[in-house]
This record gives structure tokens, C-alpha cells and sequence, in this order.
């Protein structure tokens, strides 16, 4: 039986084997202590009856928009996968961010190449592509940006100015051609000043 609770200060050491052993991307221990003393209740761990961490979610508030949580980083060990564990993670960050924060969202990235992580974000997470981040990664691969509301008239509001961006730069294309078009050379004509020229013919 695994059981989800708040990270505590004496599971750092066991969330960063977690990442170590299951993510290309790796942090520093200063950093999972960085995490746990700016954003103590965003962040869970999933311990099985032994008392050992399979699995951590590390979530926080975005630093450059106080109303978006992100998620730093996700893992659940090889054995304990396909469990659901993953997605009872997200759920309880999820919930965290918007009881603590009062935040309206909540991103993440992902590599292209990592379905599975994709399929779970995407197919039941409810998650949507943002954005494809160009060579974000370390090893220059590319990333999904994908987001999630987590109040339903934030999502709709984000909508309706998609839509808005959307039609004003079919708007300026559309504009733009039309620049182009006047711009085009026009075709010599024969007539001068309203006068036909005469065009000598050579036998």
C-alpha cells in the first residue's frame, strides 16, 4: 500500500535517489533544500508500508508570476510504476497550489521523445500544449510547455484571448499581403502621358 503525505526535510536525500534513478535531469542537494524552504507545502512524497519513498512530486510557485504554480520535477521508481501513484502526486500538488497559492495554473515541461510521461500530462492529467520549447533541454531536445487551469473561467478567459491573438495576426498578414501586392513592380505600358507610344518595327 503506498500512501501520498508532504515532503518532509528527512526525504530530500531520498527524492533526489528517486530523480538520480529515474531522470535525465539531476539536481544538486542545495537545491531540493532550496525547494523545500521557499515552497514547504507544495511538494509530496509517495511511501510505501515500509516507510521507504517511491515517488516525489517537487512543485512551486512561478517566481515571475505569482498566480502559476509549475512542476519542477516528477518521478516514481521503475517497480511502483503503472500504480497510479504518478497522477495521485499531481492531484495533491495540484490541490496545494491552488488552496495555499491561490494559483490560477500550473505548468510543466516534458521531453517530445517521453510519451509515456506525455500521455499521462496530456490523457489524464488534462494538461495542454502551451508551447514547444526549442532544444530546452541539456542534450538540445526539444520540450513541451503544457499547462493546466485550475479554475475553470481563467481557462476560458485564456481562450477567448487566444481566439483574439489569433484573428489579429490573420488581421496583420492579411494586411501585410496587401502591402506586398502594391509594392509588386507594375508592367511597362506602351502608352505615355496618355499618349500612345510608337514602337518602330523591324523587318
Amino acid at each position: 500500500m503506498v500512501s501520498i503525505r508532504p515532503c518532509q526535510i528527512g526525504d530530500l536525500m531520498s527524492m533526489q535517489n528517486a530523480n538520480l534513478t529515474c531522470l535525465p535531469e539531476n539536481y544538486q542537494m542545495k537545491y531540493y533544500l532550496y525547494h523545500f524552504l521557499t515552497w514547504p507545502q507544495t511538494s509530496f512524497v509517495a511511501e510505501d508500508d515500509k516507510g521507504n519513498v517511491v515517488g516525489y512530486v517537487l512543485a512551486k510557485i512561478d517566481e515571475n508570476e505569482p498566480k502559476r504554480g509549475h512542476i519542477t520535477s516528477l518521478a516514481v521508481l521503475r517497480s511502483q510504476r503503472k500504480l497510479g501513484i504518478a497522477t495521485k502526486l499531481m492531484k495533491q500538488a495540484e490541490v496545494a497550489l491552488l488552496e495555499v497559492y491561490d494559483a490560477d495554473s500550473v505548468s510543466l515541461h516534458v521531453r517530445k521523445s517521453n510519451r509515456a510521461a506525455f500521455s499521462l500530462y496530456h490523457e489524464v492529467l488534462k494538461f495542454k500544449i502551451d508551447e514547444i520549447e526549442k532544444e530546452y533541454y541539456g542534450d538540445k531536445e526539444d520540450a513541451y510547455s503544457m499547462v493546466l487551469y485550475l479554475k475553470p473561467e481563467v481557462e476560458e478567459e485564456k481562450e477567448r484571448e487566444k481566439q483574439l491573438e489569433k484573428i489579429n495576426k490573420a488581421a496583420k498578414e492579411s494586411i501585410e499581403a496587401a502591402k506586398r501586392a502594391n509594392e509588386q513592380p507594375k508592367p511597362v505600358s506602351n502608352v505615355i502621358h496618355g499618349k500612345k507610344k510608337n514602337v518602330k518595327k523591324i523587318e
